[in-house]
């Protein structure tokens, strides 16, 4: 059997979107002749917590830990609510950071490059080396973010000569959150260089979307695999759909996903038909921006939101397969066209419709259309967005709301881990 080895941060107790990509291909890798080893900090800082994810890791799996020094640690002795929400990408718009947020991103941005995980790379490939040549592994891959891991599979293939596969479950120097970090022209040139370096010595790479393929192909011509995350079969009771009509967001609602478009339409639904109003919920489960808050507030809407704050994955499944419309936002920026976000394809396979709002020409709008899951609309197209919504309510007063979903097999957890096993073997 192939011997793989995975360098990853986010592993269970991890909850949040990261740590689902790898601990599924590492649950199916084996049923296609492909022994996984999965590298882990001893002593990681994660910003979410989910143990009921432990039970998703088989018991046979070989998992090493070498420590790991977190700043995020020493950080949050100053602030430690700040601290978590940056490390979970929650960054506050810049007119409301306080002087400590302000100063805490300048200091993630320019000293910690790529990020805060950086001090583990140097203690990784000193101890991996040793353990690469002692126990017969032939491959390793490193998943980022943080993009730090990427750093020890550079200086293992410098070191070894082994073949390096780096996967990008979201891009480096152009991830929405990049310009936020108060980098100075240095800083951002090294994010650059360090990116290049990566993406030109690893023997191949692995990207979640088409259009994270095209932007990769303009800075190196290695091979680019596109295997998109996906969902597992979840054994979870049938679900009685809530009484309400309910919008759920599920996962982090960033302040630059605030989607004033949406707010608007349903402040205009509620005013112009009564029982809509009577009728709507809008269900937010995971961790909620003050500016989305405050924007929901300015409309009006308060009221109606059921804010049940963050729950574990299992439950987070049980809340999609119960609302009626699972609601998926994206920021409207170029950079932002390129993601696909994980839960998607929980949404898919929940046969509830879908309501996406993103950028003109999202990779995630194209899914959609072609699974017959939802609605996607761009930012300027707030009567279609209410149409679709009225549509939908419309549906659910006739007991009828539902999804009719095609070819949602080539989405299976199982299925894509085929393919990276496939890829594997021919590399």
């Amino acid at each position: 059997m192939k011997k793989v080895l995975i360098i990853t941060y986010y592993w269970p107790p991890a909850g949040g979107p990261g740590v689902q990509r790898w601990l599924k291909f590492v649950k199916y890798l084996p049923d296609y002749g492909i022994e996984p080893v999965v590298y882990i900090p001893e002593n990681p800082t994660y910003p979410l917590s989910d143990n009921g994810l432990l039970k998703e890791v088989k018991p046979e799996t070989t998992i090493i830990k070498h420590k790991i020094v977190e700043p995020y640690a020493w950080a949050s002795v100053f602030s430690k609510g700040s601290t978590k929400k940056i490390s979970s990408g929650i960054i506050p718009a810049q007119k409301k950071q306080s002087f400590l947020q302000r100063a805490m991103l300048w200091v993630r941005g320019n000293l910690f490059i790529p990020d805060a995980r950086v001090l583990w790379v140097k203690p990784s490939v000193a101890f991996l080396s040793d353990y690469i040549k002692e126990n017969g592994i032939e491959t390793i891959i490193t998943t980022g973010p943080p993009h730090s891991l990427h750093l020890i599979g550079l200086g293992l293939k410098q070191k070894l000569g082994i073949k390096w596969v780096a996967d990008f479950r979201d891009p480096w120097t152009t991830i929405g959150y990049h310009k936020q970090l108060k980098l100075s022209v240095s800083s951002a040139n090294k994010h650059k260089q360090l990116e290049s370096n990566v993406l030109n010595t690893a023997d191949a790479v692995l990207v979640t979307s088409p259009t994270t393929k095209t932007e990769f192909e303009a800075l190196t011509t290695k091979p680019i695999h596109v295997i998109t995350n996906g969902y597992d079969v979840e054994k979870v009771e049938k679900q009685p759909l809530d009484e309400k009509f309910t919008l759920a967001h599920i996962g982090s609602f960033l302040s630059e996903r605030n989607p004033k478009i949406l707010w608007q339409a349903l402040t205009e639904l509620v005013a112009e038909n009564e029982d809509f109003g009577a009728n709507f919920e809008l269900k937010l489960i995971g961790a909620v921006s003050r500016e989305v808050l405050n924007a929901i507030d300015d409309n009006g809407l308060t009221g109606f939101v059921n804010n049940l704050g963050y729950v574990s994955h299992s439950e987070a499944v049980v809340q999609q397969r119960k609302s009626q419309l699972l609601l998926l936002v994206e920021i409207d920026s170029e950079e932002t066209k390129c993601i696909i976000p994980g839960k998607l394809f929980e949404y898919m396979v929940s046969e509830r419709p879908i309501v996406a709002i993103g950028p003109e020409g999202a990779d995630f709008s194209n899914i959609i259309k072609a699974t017959n899951t939802g609605i996607s609309v761009n930012y300027s197209e707030k009567e279609k967005l209410k149409k679709a919504l009225t549509d939908y309510f419309i549906l659910y007063k006739q007991r009828n709301l539902k999804s009719n979903a095609i070819g949602l097999q080539q989405y299976s957890r199982k299925n894509l881990t085929g393919q990276l096993a496939d890829f594997l073997k021919e590399l």
